[in-house]
């Protein structure tokens, strides 16, 4: 069999064979696109029990007979294998939405995709051509999966962990979700404030691979996850719906700590009932109370109960991190391990902890709201840590409620904005 799939007999016998697992890797029009805007021009496959890859010629320059007419065949390919692992399933998923994706390459593996030499030049060059990959070279596209395959192949059978599964079966599907639904824009207020598009709507970019697990949402040089609230740019996203329903979580690393520690306070507002044991106004409450979560507790407020409890959890956490060289999250089981972490304490190890128990629960917030949105006219649209926007269809007025009902489960308080923009002024 040729190693490049470029008619439908050849795809035919591809789907024939009795490969069962396979590595796929996504050539997309253009590498600079967002996944929802682009398009497949190849598909590299690697059955395991394989000798080489094969490509397969979607939609490229040198491809004779394209297969770009033949959609149902190359999902039967895609379909016939019992499991398929990639590089990086949310992104994979644009492309084709298969159940039996799996990512090897999960937090904290931050493996950055190659290049050719080839590659770099047409992209230093070309890089506003929304087809570039169509005219690269396919051997060129065929030696860089190949090398990420080489790259990649030991992850495939190590041991998985449950932060795989729950990366796999949660994570990467909640973000991907995230990414289709886009925020519809005024065309020339963006424009004003960030860069040229096509169309009235963009879409965020989540990077679930950082440091502290915490993740980053930026797409061309655009920050969506710290919109600038003084300089007008918000106004530029306009709900597709009916008006926008932003819900944020009060006080939700103080209610994350109470997790940990096994702590309830009398009240729900935290920061008003810390307001009254501090015997300063509400503004500097929160102040106190995020300055000690996380920069360590001060003396003077040491006697109270809530920070009393921070100070043994993080000592004892410091003191498993230092026996174990480890340290596992509650929720999502990641792993902090000494030799992956720079300069570590007891209070930053803390910070981290909570920043990944931030995430794992608002990936099951996201899960349920997800589940509770589906087939509806209104969307969740961005995820911003403690904030949850949502483009609501007046309708559907049960919604938001069940929505709230969520968030009630998880013991959590939050408060509610709704606007015509996303600048709710």
């Amino acid at each position: 069999m040729y190693w490049l799939i470029e008619d439908k007999e050849q795809l035919d016998v591809l789907i024939n064979s009795s490969y069962k697992e396979a590595f796929i890797e996504v050539i997309p029009y253009n590498d600079t696109i967002h996944p929802v805007l682009n398009h497949v021009s190849l598909m590299y496959i690697r059955p395991l029990e394989a000798t080489k890859g094969f490509m397969v010629g979607i939609h490229h320059s040198e491809v004779t007979n394209e297969l770009i007419t033949y959609k149902t065949s190359v999902e039967k390919l895609i379909n016939k294998f019992e499991k398929l692992y990639c590089r990086d399933k949310k992104e994979t998923l644009h492309y084709f939405p298969n159940k039996t994706l799996y990512d090897i390459t999960p937090p904290p593996h931050t493996y950055i995709r190659p290049t050719t030499k080839v590659h770099e030049i047409f992209y230093s060059k070309h890089k506003d051509n929304h087809e570039l990959n169509l005219i690269i070279p396919i051997v060129k596209h065929y030696e860089l999966c190949e090398h990420i395959f080489e790259d990649l192949k030991a992850n495939i059978n190590r041991t998985k962990t449950k932060y795989d599964e729950f990366f796999n079966n949660k994570v990467s599907m909640v973000f991907n979700y995230l990414e289709r639904s886009g925020i519809r824009v005024h065309k020339e207020t963006f424009e004003e404030h960030f860069h040229p598009i096509d169309g009235e709507r963009v879409y965020t970019q989540y990077n679930l691979r950082t440091t502290t697990t915490r993740p980053s949402n930026k797409f061309k040089n655009v920050n969506y996850a710290a919109l600038s609230h003084k300089n007008g740019c918000r106004k530029a996203f306009i709900p597709s719906n009916d008006r926008f329903i932003d819900i944020d979580i009060s006080a939700y690393h103080p209610s994350l700590s109470c997790m940990l520690i096994n702590y309830n306070f009398p009240s729900i507002d935290i920061h008003s009932h810390l307001q009254e044991l501090y015997q300063v106004d509400y503004a500097k409450s929160k102040e106190l109370t995020f300055k000690q979560l996380y920069g360590g507790v001060f003396k003077e407020y040491e006697h109270l109960e809530f920070f009393s409890k921070i100070n043994i959890y993080v000592k004892e956490l410091w003191e498993d991190f230092e026996r174990e060289g480890k340290i596992t999250c509650p929720i999502s089981n990641y792993v902090y391990k000494k030799e992956n972490l720079d300069k570590m304490n007891p209070q930053k190890l803390f910070n981290y902890l909570l920043q990944n128990l931030e995430t794992s629960m608002n990936v099951r917030i996201l899960w349920d709201m997800i589940k509770v949105l589906r087939n509806k006219k209104s969307q969740l649209v961005l995820y911003t840590y403690d904030s949850f926007l949502i483009d609501w269809d007046e309708s559907e007025k049960e919604v938001i409620e069940d929505i709230k009902n969520i968030f009630t489960k998880y013991k959590l308080n939050t408060k509610t904005k709704e606007g015509y923009d996303y600048d709710f002024k």
